[in-house]
């Protein structure tokens, strides 16, 4: 039986899923966010790129500490984002253009708002105490161990109502919930049963591989300057969460054949394959953010490094390889937590279009199901804004405040820093047009200032023009859909040292495909391997409109191309 056939169950390992940040993508209401509405007014032009799932990041009710990812109820809309009906409507129109919908749901933690908390915190005989962490303090009174947040400070809260502390792995105000309380586990079930039945096609699971954290809390080291230290061997990817994960495809995913992604961090390839091997029966497959760590220093987005591009080859390399028919990879180069791809890897200057276009070609001709983030199809970049103020994440507030307005480092050195590297280059207004803030909102101001460049790079502006880098995704979308080889062919890297190419060929049932992309703004020479020199070779895509084939092919600035021979 050949490969398509034997998954054809796996819809999903053909599919491409379009990631909206509903807070940037379209103001219906013109009152300066984004919402549901406006998502549905956008769906044809979705539907045109050739995607066939929809994600959209948290709608929930929220006060929007971690921009909706504190939920407060898991059952209701946010009125900033629209009511239930007009989900419904979105919902069913992505369903009435043959697309599914995937909902962003966070398990990890809830808001501090949500009423489960309120009660959690009133008192020890509340039903709803164990449905979180709470801990008491040392004998002194400090906290009960010195674990960091991932954004910053302690990862314990004190609460003065039981005299205990509470923990949460991301902001103050969402507290984790416990998930060794079977009532939690029942909780979140009935949750995701209730948006099935509602037409929910699956879910990304946000922290998911958090859920499990180390009883007595041991102290780790802390880091340098700080009396905090990262305690992710005590909290991440332990074993009772694959328990936990097959409970819930036992109850829920399997039952209701729901597509399922998770965003992991820290994973080793063993627990990888644990959580999405073909006969693990826990997830689909796994969005794994360490990925996009070999520019920096660990997992610390503000401490950049120049790209090491033989790095960069090795690890989705590892992951290309690692799981082969042993799980599926979700393959990604950017979204709503991240910077702007074009602006991290590429040119976002001179080579703007071309090697924006070569990145989409370079990581999304590998084996897995591509995660285009919106705006990245038009080449959006990084904000240029001249004030702190202009940011919105809590994460660069925090940061401000610890290593400027605490620590009396240089303001200028850190705006750059955010201007390259925050999460909110990612959650800017969606550019539509070149009218007044990109077509996002009819509104004075949008909740988030919009990338100065939008009267240039836009929606419109690239319908219009062939050679876009929109015409190029879907392009690129379509070509996916035609070859075995693309979605199931093995993997093997081509100059895994080179600092300049980034090369590889992959093979399936007869078919070969070679990628070639530069990823430099100088010329480079590359010699094709033989089986590509022949005359049954097909051109799949290309970066610059004339390609000139040969034993040696000199690649100019950021150019790509990918190549096909085989039947």
């Amino acid at each position: 039986m050949n490969e398509r056939l034997k998954h054809e169950e796996k819809w999903w390992r053909n599919a491409t899923v379009y990631q909206i940040y509903p807070r940037s993508f379209f103001d219906a209401n013109g009152d300066g966010e984004g919402d549901l509405a406006g998502i549905t007014a956008k769906l044809d032009y979705i539907k045109s790129l050739g995607v066939d799932v929809v994600w959209s990041c948290p709608y929930f009710v929220s006060p929007k500490a971690d921009n909706g990812y504190d939920v407060a109820d898991y059952r209701d809309i946010d009125p900033a984002f629209g009511t239930m009906e007009q989900w419904r409507e979105m919902v069913d129109g992505v369903h009435r253009r043959g697309m599914r919908f995937v909902m962003d749901f966070v398990g990890n933690h809830t808001s501090d708002e949500h009423p489960w908390f309120r009660q959690a915190c009133q008192s020890k005989d509340s039903p709803y105490h164990d449905y979180y962490i709470f801990k008491p303090g040392r004998a002194d009174g400090s906290e009960p161990s010195n674990w960091m947040s991932v954004f910053g400070g302690s990862m314990w809260e004190k609460n003065p109502a039981t005299d205990e502390y509470y923990l949460h792995t991301f902001a103050v105000k969402q507290p984790d919930l416990n998930w060794e309380n079977p009532k939690v586990v029942d909780e979140v079930v009935d949750i995701m049963r209730f948006w099935i039945e509602l037409g929910v096609d699956g879910f990304r699971l946000d922290a998911i591989n958090y859920l499990y954290k180390e009883p007595g809390y041991p102290d780790v080291e802390p880091l340098p300057g700080s009396k905090y230290g990262f305690a992710t061997e005590h909290y991440a990817n332990k074993p009772r969460v694959h328990e936990h994960f097959n409970t819930l495809n036992r109850r829920v995913f399997s039952k209701y054949g729901a597509m399922t992604v998770a965003e992991v961090a820290y994973v080793d390839m063993d627990t990888a394959r644990g959580y999405c091997g073909p006969d693990r029966q826990e997830l689909d497959m796994l969005y794994p953010f360490d990925i996009l760590n070999v520019d920096q220093e660990g997992f610390d987005k503000f401490a950049p490094k120049p790209l090491d591009l033989p790095l960069l080859k090795s690890e989705l390399a590892r992951w290309q390889t690692g799981l082969h028919n042993s799980g599926w990879l979700a393959l990604f180069m950017g979204n709503h937590d991240q910077c702007r791809a074009v602006s991290r890897f590429g040119d976002d200057g001179k080579y703007w279009k071309q090697s924006a276009k070569m990145l989409a070609n370079c990581f999304y001709m590998m084996q897995g199901t591509p995660y285009i983030f919106q705006g990245d199809e038009i080449g959006m970049t990084n904000v240029h804004y001249d004030s702190v103020d202009k940011f919105r994440d809590v994460e660069v507030y925090n940061t401000y405040r610890e290593h400027v307005i605490e620590g009396g480092e240089d303001p200028q050195k850190w705006l750059q820093l955010f201007c390259d590297r925050a999460r909110d280059n990612g959650r800017t207004p969606m550019q539509w047009d070149d009218s007044k803030n990109a077509g996002f909102t009819t509104a004075d101001e949008p909740w988030i200032e919009v990338v100065d460049n939008y009267p240039r790079i836009n929606v419109a502006s690239q319908e219009k023009d062939p050679d876009s880098i929109l015409n190029f995704y879907r392009e690129l979308i379509a070509k996916r859909k035609q070859w075995d080889v693309i979605a199931y062919g093995d993997f093997a890297l081509l100059q895994p040292d080179s600092t300049e190419l980034f090369c590889y060929t992959r093979h399936c049932d007869g078919q070969d495909l070679l990628c070639a992309n530069n990823f430099t703004d100088h010329e480079v020479s590359f010699d094709l391997p033989a089986a590509f020199t022949g005359e049954n070779v097909t051109v799949l895509l290309q970066n610059y409109p004339d390609l000139a084939l040969s034993g040696t092919v000199t690649l100019r600035p950021y150019e790509c191309f990918t190549l096909i021979c085989g039947d």
